[in-house]
């Protein structure tokens, strides 16, 4: 990598006098509206609500909230089937436990963080909600402040056979996947490679973790049981913010 020229303070000075200039010109002609200020507070906000849908019909029900999601698709880049995953996973807990109270804004902010939204190294998200080439962590062999955890044997996908690695768009580790799995796309199989089983296992493990998610002690409890780092709960609740004013983290 070439080396940058310096710039003088004077000339630094210019260029931002002139950007906002520019900014504050287009604004007041309407090409650009005003800055959307995003909360920062814990929990983060729920986001545009999720209409009802019967969690429990035939095939992948989160289908159903294309008309929902679309829009906010559209604002935020979150992919449309990776948004009507997490907005399919919010409301089957909506309707089960009422008490958990997580917003899809927060699985779209774990998922942010932990597989670009099922998009990592350029997997993709079919029709179904399979996400592929199936994404893997890192070994979990104790390293780099990681757990170790000698291979289960569980995961075909696995690349390396003596440790296991984190599965998927949500990133479990295989014990936790063996006690929360759950179907959510209506093939009756539970699968960590399919975004629409997996946001629904996040949210049941988040609920089961926190408690009341609507408070900042009971959210910030669940995300730290998901990833034991106050640095990774701050990207989480920094992306579910900006999702919850639908604009791009």
């Amino acid at each position: 990598m070439q080396p940058r020229a310096r710039r003088t303070r004077a000339g630094r000075h210019l260029v931002v006098a002139t950007s906002a200039a520019l900014v504050a010109a287009l604004a007041g002609c309407g090409v650009m509206g005003p800055r959307v200020q995003i909360p920062q507070g814990i929990p983060p906000g729920p986001g545009k609500p999720v209409p009802y849908i019967d969690v429990n019909g035939p095939g992948r029900t989160a289908d159903l909230l294309r008309t929902w999601a679309t829009p906010i698709s559209e604002s935020t880049g979150i992919p449309l089937l990776a948004l009507e995953a997490y907005g399919n996973a919010a409301e089957a807990m909506r309707q089960s436990n009422p008490g958990c109270g997580i917003g899809w804004t927060t699985l779209a902010g774990i998922a942010a963080v932990e597989s670009k939204h099922g998009t990592y190294h350029g997997a993709k998200i079919a029709p179904n909600g399979d996400v592929s080439p199936p994404i893997r962590g890192v070994p979990l062999d104790g390293t780099n402040g990681n757990r170790k955890i000698e291979s289960s044997g569980t995961d075909p996908h696995n690349p390396n056979p003596q440790f296991d690695t984190a599965m998927g768009p949500f990133q479990f580790i295989p014990e936790t996947w063996a006690r929360f799995g759950v179907d959510a796309n209506g093939d009756k199989k539970p699968n960590p490679d399919n975004i629409d089983d997996a946001a629904l296992t996040a949210a049941r493990y988040l609920c089961y973790s926190g408690g009341d998610l609507t408070t900042a002690e009971g959210w910030e409890k669940a995300v730290m049981v998901y990833n034991n780092s106050m640095s990774y709960v701050l990207d989480v609740r920094d992306r579910a913010a900006a999702y919850s004013v639908n604009v791009q983290p």
